[in-house]
């Protein structure tokens, strides 16, 4: 369940960054639309697709980052994890290339800008939904 907050939180941030950042864009090709039925269903499902894609990069790639990149991590402070982030999220734009949803990122700046973004939107939409979806151990919302 976990994994689907966090799913739709990327979305939200996605969602939001776009609309705020003009170095960021999610688009999809007419193929979407036909499959989903309307352009209202498209885009929701090209921002759960890009959230979906990032969620697994986040889960398999970022550790093994996070592990080989802790020296210099610690040497800065922890300040170096926002590189790490707009670098996951440069290659989750890569990534979604080879799709016909596709997340566009106008360069190094912009991923760092938008990892920004993101902590902060998918923070608190998470913080919410897994508060609203998501029991403890003992079976508390």
């Amino acid at each position: 369940m976990r994994f689907v907050v966090t799913v739709i939180a990327n979305a939200v941030g996605f969602w939001l960054l776009a609309l705020l950042l003009p170095g960021l864009s999610v688009e999809h090709s007419q193929a979407v639309t036909d499959t989903l039925g309307n352009d209202t269903a498209a885009t929701i499902g090209s921002y759960l697709f890009i959230g979906l894609l990032l969620g697994v990069v986040n889960g398999l790639i970022r550790p093994i980052v996070d592990l080989l990149a802790l020296p210099i991590t610690c040497l800065t402070l922890g300040l170096f994890s926002l590189v790490i982030a707009a670098g996951m999220l440069m290659l989750t734009a890569w990534l979604s290339s080879f799709t016909p949803i596709v997340l566009t990122l106008d360069g190094f700046f912009a991923a760092l800008l938008a990892a920004i973004g993101m902590w902060i939107v998918a923070g608190i939409v998470s913080a919410v939904l897994e508060r609203i979806f998501v029991r403890d151990e003992h079976g508390r919302a």
